[in-house]
């Protein structure tokens, strides 16, 4: 607003300061010849306006097109077999193959097993099941194969007073096959039981009790 006011007084004051000599001279009609001049002038441009036009079209070079070179073949070799042992792997017998995973490498199997993932998952009281109670964890592969898995384990403290056992059963594994099983207890995990000793059995017969299932046994023995 005060931007405007200021033009519009400077406006107002230069046209207060004009003389009437040169408001007349202003209002003055314009010569003729000048009039003509100006009409001759503004008439050579529209022919070389056409002129630019055609010299343009004419300039215009057409793009050869762009030839598409084919794509090569890649050739997909075999996933290489898994090592066996496997890795960190130890056996009493060269059979049964079992590890003791850490809780990353528990998370890791997790992502890819949906069995795995639905135990860790299991509420107990609105708690998931390992943040509840005291867990462990064992890994199992067999040279041959399993039609089941029967495995047990201790819960006892750090004195090796015994609280109370676990048993877990698990379907059949093809030979080699790692196997990741969750041996979960009743004790509660604030007072820091630990998982110990691990019995594992690969049967090849038919299994004489339900599988899969878990069961915990309270006290010792």
């Amino acid at each position: 607003m005060v931007t405007r006011l200021k033009k519009f007084l400077a406006f107002l004051i230069a046209f207060t300061l004009l003389t009437p000599t040169a408001i007349a001279a202003t209002k003055s009609p314009t010569p003729k010849p000048t009039a003509k001049a100006t009409a001759t002038a503004s008439a050579k441009p529209t022919v070389s306006a056409k002129a630019t036009a055609k010299a343009t079209k004419k300039a215009v070079v057409k793009k050869k097109p762009v030839k598409k070179k084919p794509r090569k073949k890649v050739l997909l070799s075999p996933s290489p077999k898994p090592e066996w042992p496997l890795f960190g792997f130890k056996s009493d017998d060269g059979e049964i193959w079992a590890k003791i995973p850490t809780a990353k490498e528990l998370i890791g199997n997790a992502s890819n097993n949906k069995n795995l993932t639905r135990e860790l998952a299991r509420l107990v009281d609105g708690i998931r099941v390992c943040e509840k109670y005291s867990c462990g964890a064992v890994q199992v592969a067999s040279e041959n194969g399993c039609t089941w898995w029967d495995i047990t384990a201790k819960v006892s403290d750090a004195t090796k007073v015994i609280y109370g056992s676990i048993r877990r059963t698990v379907g059949a594994s093809e030979p080699r096959q790692m196997v990741t099983v969750l041996l979960a207890s009743q004790e509660d995990i604030t007072k820091e039981h630990l998982v110990t000793g691990i019995n594992i059995t690969c049967h090849h017969d038919a299994p004489d009790t339900k599988v899969p299932f878990t069961q915990y046994f309270p006290g010792g023995e």
